[in-house]
């Protein structure tokens, strides 16, 4: 590995004069000095390690002092001895605007570049607003991960919920073209067209369709070029057939329970949780097997967001008025430790927002739950939290991994991640994209901002 790095080194650095006379006059050079790399491909961390980045890019990786001096010219130094250094986080997960409110986004963006996430996953909202903070985080104008969103699509019967209202304002429920009613009137090759156009890094496959039409909407936007992120279950679509129309990534490890039920829930709005009964009772479900095998054949992404039913138990207990999820947070632990066992890939996605209260990024509970609940070790946690995020959002040749090329994307930490995960938390500089946002500069979200009254 080492001697990839120094490879890339020697290559990169004999251009960089060059290719910094190209860059603009504001374009700066780092060079961080002395770290333990954690590179986030699973491999075991490198101690001694200096890391160049040019501009928003990492150029060049190597042994500690073994940069050549005469292309350092210019170059910041940062020391850094006895720091980790890992991929920035990625959350799978997100939904930033149903309904739209800037503030609001904007707070939960900050929280998480500080807190180490630089890249997320909207997965469908208001895309006229997405788009935005996705432009503002791109030109730095504010303090934010990168964006990458989702256009969705869904059976008509979904358009009567009420989210569809408040995120579509100014269009008929199901016309907005981040927002689409589809049936088998749909001219599908228009529908996904109109999609693209939002700027969506992929369609979103939701609710309330059957198996065809999944399969149709997945063929055309992978003739179109774009990804498909669709849930587990679709309602009435059984997980099997959504896995085997091929989507890039699916969502809530719980939803692909219903393949075990003897009678699949006809719509999306029959809340009806899993009867957890008809799960083999000990050990691997032959059910879950046959379709891990099969997500495992497609290169099929879990997005499982674990941690969303794990902590709702806890809430149930102190407010068993509220309803059941789906699933309980044993089922959903007991099936994502089938899936990792499976070797299916496993991506950090939340679904969930923390009030004002919490200081670290929503991830951070995904991170502790496969660690905690899932037994996955601290390595296996990491890069699904950021290379197997990287590859959920169509990102991975850009991010996702520490090596030359690459966004200069990374954490630097003062306590070893691949000892204990929870070392996340010592965080002490995210880099994004070659920029650094120290955490001791992290001014906490407010009540105001999160819309909990006054402070």
């Amino acid at each position: 590995m080492i001697l990839k790095y120094l490879r890339a080194a020697c290559c990169l650095l004999c251009l960089l004069p060059l290719a910094a006379r190209a860059q603009s006059a504001s374009t700066e050079a780092y060079i961080y000095r002395n770290v333990t790399v954690i590179d986030g491909t699973g491999a075991a961390p490198q101690p001694g390690q200096d890391i160049l980045v040019q501009g928003e890019r990492i150029v060049a990786i190597a042994t500690h002092g073994t940069l050549p001096t005469e292309a350092m010219a210019h170059v910041r130094v940062v020391d850094l001895p006895g720091r980790f250094v890992m991929p920035g986080l990625i959350d799978s997960h997100v939904h930033m605007a149903t309904p739209p409110n800037r503030v609001q986004a904007e707070a939960m963006l900050r929280r998480n570049l500080y807190g180490g996430v630089t890249a997320v996953r909207d997965m469908a909202d208001d895309l006229r607003a997405v788009a935005e903070l996705a432009r503002a985080a791109r030109q730095v104008e504010i303090p934010a991960p990168d964006i990458y969103y989702a256009a969705l699509v869904a059976g008509r019967p979904f358009f009567a919920d009420p989210r569809v209202g408040a995120a579509s304002k100014g269009f008929e429920p199901g016309t907005a073209p981040w927002m689409q009613a589809i049936d088998d009137r749909t001219d599908l090759r228009t529908a996904i067209t109109l999609a693209r156009g939002t700027g969506a890094t992929a369609i979103k496959i939701y609710a309330d369709l059957p198996p065809h039409l999944v399969a149709a909407v997945t063929r055309e936007a992978h003739r179109q070029k774009i990804m498909v992120w669709a849930h587990s279950a679709v309602f009435p679509t059984r997980p099997a057939k959504v896995i085997a129309a091929a989507p890039d990534s699916v969502s809530h490890v719980c939803y692909l329970a219903y393949q075990a039920q003897p009678v699949m829930l006809a719509a999306y709005e029959d809340r009806t949780p899993v009867n957890e009964a008809m799960l083999a009772p000990e050990g691997d479900d032959p059910v879950m097997v046959r379709l891990y095998q099969e997500m495992l054949r497609k290169g099929t992404i879990l997005d499982a967001t674990g941690s969303l039913f794990v902590q709702f138990d806890a809430i149930r207990k102190a407010h068993p008025e509220r309803k059941p999820l789906r699933c309980t947070g044993p089922t959903v632990i007991r099936l994502t430790q089938q899936a990792w066992r499976a070797g299916v890939a496993i991506s950090t996605g939340t679904d969930h927002v923390a009030g004002p209260e919490a200081l670290w990024p929503d991830v951070y509970e995904e991170l502790f739950f496969l660690a905690r609940d899932v037994g996955m070790a601290p390595l296996e946690v990491i890069r699904s939290a950021t290379l197997i995020g990287a590859r959920a959002a169509g990102q991975d040749k850009d991010m996702g991994s520490i090596e030359p090329g690459k966004l200069a994307n990374f954490l630097v930490l003062g306590k070893d991640p691949s000892a204990d995960i929870r070392n996340v938390r010592s965080l002490e500089i995210t880099v994004k994209r070659g920029r650094a946002y120290p955490r001791q500069d992290y001014r906490p979200v407010t009540k105001v901002e999160m819309g909990d009254g006054d402070d």
